[in-house]
C-alpha cells in the first residue's frame, strides 16, 4: 500500500459527522435517569436513616415487634456490677438521647446492684432522659435486680404497673454497706506494722493494716455509721419517689436489706406484675400510645473488634480494663450491693 502524503498547501478540512436522533435524546434521557437515580438515594437516605448504624460504641439490633415501623421501644440493659455511670449503660442512655424515634424504655435490669455513686448517677441520668423526651420508663427484671439494680429500676417517673419481675427474680435488698475488714492483728504476726503518715488519725478510715486504740475505732466507726444512715435515707426517698402507691411505712417495712422473691416483692408492693421481657415491651407499647404494628421493639449490644472475635470475648485478660476493675473492687467506698462476698470474708 502506498501513502500520499497531503498537500501541505492545500487547507486542512475538518468534517464532523452529525449522530443519529436518538443518539442525542438517548444521551439526555441517560442524564435524567442518572439524575432521578441520585435525587432518589439522597431522599432515601434521609428517610431510612433511622434504620443504619451511627454510634461506633453501640450496636442496634432488632428485638421483636414490626421490623420496619419507624417508632422504637428501646430495651436498655443495665448487666453485671455497677462500677461507676461511664460505662455500657451510659452509652445506650446516650444513642436513646439521640434517636428521635425511640417513643418508650425498657430498663432490663440483671444486677446486684454496686456502688451509691455509680447507681445514683444511672438513676438520675435515666430519669432526665425519661422527663426531657417524656418517655415511659418499663422495668423488667431478670434474675436479680437487687440494691443498687433496685435503685436504678426507681428511674420509672412514679407511673403505675411498669415494674416486672420474672418468677426466679430476686430483688430489693434495700439498705447500704460499707465493706471494712481488719488485718492489723494478723500483720503482727509477721511483724509487719502499719507506720503510715497521715495528715491526721481519720484519714486512715477504712485502713486494713492500721492498728486502732478502742477511742478511735469507736469514733471512726460512730463516723462510717452516718455515712450509711444518710445514703441509706437517700436509698428510701428514691423508693418512695419511684413506687408512690407505697407509703412511708411500707418502705420502711421493705428495706431491712432483705432479699425478696418476684412473688414476695409483689406483696411487699416493690413490683408491679410478675411477667417476661415482653410483657414489659407490651406495657411500654402501650404507654407510648403505640400498636404491635406500629412500633419496633430494639435492643443495644457492644461493638466487637477483631480480637474480641479471635478471643471469643469482650475483654482480654490482663487488660487495663480488668486492672481499672480490681482497683474499683479494692478502692474503700460505699455500695447499694448484694453480695455475699463482705460476709464470707468476715467470718470466722
Amino acid at each position: 500500500m502506498t501513502l500520499i502524503d497531503p498537500d501541505p498547501r492545500q487547507p486542512t478540512r475538518v468534517i464532523l459527522e452529525q449522530g443519529s436522533i436518538w443518539g442525542r435524546w438517548g444521551t439526555r434521557i441517560a442524564w435524567t435517569v442518572a439524575g432521578i437515580s441520585l435525587l432518589a438515594a439522597v431522599g432515601s437516605a434521609g428517610a431510612f436513616a433511622q434504620y443504619f448504624q451511627r454510634d461506633d460504641k453501640v450496636v442496634e439490633k432488632y428485638h421483636s415487634l414490626s421490623k420496619v415501623a419507624p417508632a422504637k421501644v428501646a430495651i436498655v440493659s443495665l448487666t453485671g456490677p455497677i462500677m461507676g455511670g461511664d460505662g455500657f449503660i451510659r452509652s445506650q442512655l446516650d444513642h436513646v438521647a439521640e434517636d428521635d424515634g425511640v417513643k418508650a424504655i425498657v430498663l432490663r435490669v440483671d444486677s446486684p446492684g454496686g456502688t451509691v455513686s455509680g447507681s445514683d448517677e444511672i438513676h438520675y441520668r435515666l430519669s432526665k432522659l425519661a422527663k426531657d423526651r417524656e418517655l415511659p420508663v418499663v422495668v423488667s427484671m431478670g434474675g436479680i435486680a437487687a440494691s443498687g439494680g433496685y435503685y436504678v429500676a426507681m428511674a420509672n417517673g412514679g407511673r403505675e404497673d411498669v415494674i416486672f419481675a420474672e418468677p426466679a427474680t430476686l430483688t430489693g435488698s434495700i439498705g447500704v454497706i460499707i465493706p471494712h475488714f481488719d488485718v492489723s492483728q494478723l500483720l503482727k504476726k509477721f511483724d509487719v506494722r502499719d507506720d503510715s503518715i497521715t495528715s491526721g488519725p481519720l484519714k486512715e478510715m477504712l485502713s486494713l493494716t492500721k492498728d486502732r486504740d478502742p477511742a478511735l475505732a469507736e469514733k471512726e466507726r460512730k463516723i462510717l455509721q452516718s455515712l450509711v444512715d444518710d445514703m441509706f435515707a437517700r436509698f428510701k426517698e428514691i423508693v418512695q419517689a419511684g413506687r408512690p402507691k407505697l407509703d412511708a411505712a411500707g418502705v420502711e417495712k421493705a428495706a431491712t436489706g432483705q432479699v425478696f422473691t418476684a412473688r414476695q416483692a409483689q406483696e411487699a408492693g416493690l413490683v408491679d406484675r410478675i411477667g417476661f421481657l415482653e410483657d414489659a415491651v407490651a406495657r411500654a407499647v402501650e404507654l407510648a400510645g403505640l400498636t404491635e404494628s406500629t412500633a419496633r421493639a430494639v435492643k443495644y449490644t457492644k461493638p466487637k473488634g477483631l480480637l474480641d472475635e479471635v478471643l471469643g470475648g469482650d475483654r482480654v485478660p490482663g487488660s487495663r480494663a480488668s486492672l481499672e476493675a480490681f482497683a474499683e473492687l479494692t478502692a474503700p467506698r460505699a455500695w447499694y450491693l448484694c453480695s455475699w462476698w463482705p460476709t464470707v470474708v468476715a467470718a470466722r
